[in-house]
């Protein structure tokens, strides 16, 4: 039922939190493991703090980046308790649930991102992301274990997998939403494009290249309407030389 999730996790530090986390996936038949450069992996700690889930652990994927880790993944959310200067989307573990959980239908790849167990996720790495998402609690000690924020999101994700939501970020007819690689490259493109025809400069293309990614993230291209972006970019660089 929930196949098309991953939970990703990026440098943590400690393996015992690798091993709570597979315990928590198992918890809710989320079986897709990703692991970006963790600090020590395998290891007896995290297989001892798994608790039976040896099969989470044994099959988890070990990327160098966070990009390898979701280019194959139509929807990325990114966990952070901290607020950002430019806003991002916002869900709630409970709204995300219901937003990209049917009953029946796996809508799409979908990544969850959780950052270092000290400093979450940077910058570049939310660039990644179409949404931020949070888990509400209090305000006054919102610092949640890596284990039991993932323990939370996979909870409702779980609950949401007995439940049809119509309102899903999948009905875009009969094309497949474009994967993050393909974004990436999009990305790449169009910052090239933009370079060439004199709009971006480098003092300010990395703030304005953000806010554009915040633009095509919310709208959920999907491959065909890529591919006309694309073509769109190279007519203008052809047309520029």
């Amino acid at each position: 039922m929930l196949s098309h999730i991953k939970i990703v996790l990026v440098e943590t530090s400690h393996p015992g939190n690798i091993g709570g986390v597979a315990r928590a996936m198992k918890n809710m038949t989320i079986e897709n493991l990703c692991l970006v450069s963790p600090k020590t992996f395998p290891s007896a700690d995290a297989t001892s703090r798994a608790s039976g889930a040896d099969n989470i652990l044994s099959s988890a994927i070990i990327y160098d980046s966070l990009q390898d880790a979701v280019a194959d993944c139509q929807v990325v959310l990114g966990a952070s308790a901290r607020d950002r200067t430019i806003s991002w989307p916002v869900l709630t573990a409970r709204e995300c649930a219901e937003k990209f959980v049917t009953g029946t239908t796996s809508i799409a790849k979908i990544a969850v991102v959780f950052g270092r167990e000290n400093s979450g996720l940077k910058n570049h790495e939310l660039d990644l992301c179409h949404y931020l998402l949070r888990i509400p609690c209090n305000s006054e000690y919102s610092s949640l274990n890596l284990a039991a924020a993932v323990q939370v999101v996979c909870y409702e994700l779980f609950v949401a997998s007995g439940q049809r939501v119509e309102n899903t970020i999948g009905d875009k007819g009969d094309e497949s939403l474009a994967t993050m690689k393909q974004m990436e490259l999009f990305y790449e493109h169009f910052q090239q494009t933009l370079t060439d025809i004199g709009f971006l400069h480098e003092d300010k293309s990395q703030s304005i290249m953000r806010r554009l990614r915040r633009i095509f993230n919310r709208i959920a291209l999907d491959t065909k309407e890529l591919d006309i972006l694309r073509g769109i970019l190279r007519f203008s660089q052809n047309h520029n030389k």
